[in-house]
């Protein structure tokens, strides 16, 4: 596959602000940067490593710490 994508669902609008957030602070940690499409209630995420040309390990590390956050 050329990226990992996966939709979430919130509560609301604040909801998904937060939990970009946490994201964005965890993928800065691990230095690795995911697209992010954000719609009031709903976050998509979509992550590949360009330089790559693909899905790589540090896709699926962020992939697995992203569940993590969504699961609180």
């Amino acid at each position: 596959a050329d990226a990992i994508r996966k939709t979430f669902r919130l509560a609301d609008h604040i909801a998904a602000l937060g939990f970009v957030v946490r994201v964005a602070a965890a993928a800065e940690v691990m230095n690795h940067h995911p697209e992010v499409a954000w719609v009031y209630n709903r976050v998509e995420f979509r992550l590949s490593t360009h330089d790559a040309g693909g899905v790589t390990e540090r896709d699926i590390a962020l992939a697995r710490r992203i569940e993590e956050l969504a699961a609180g």
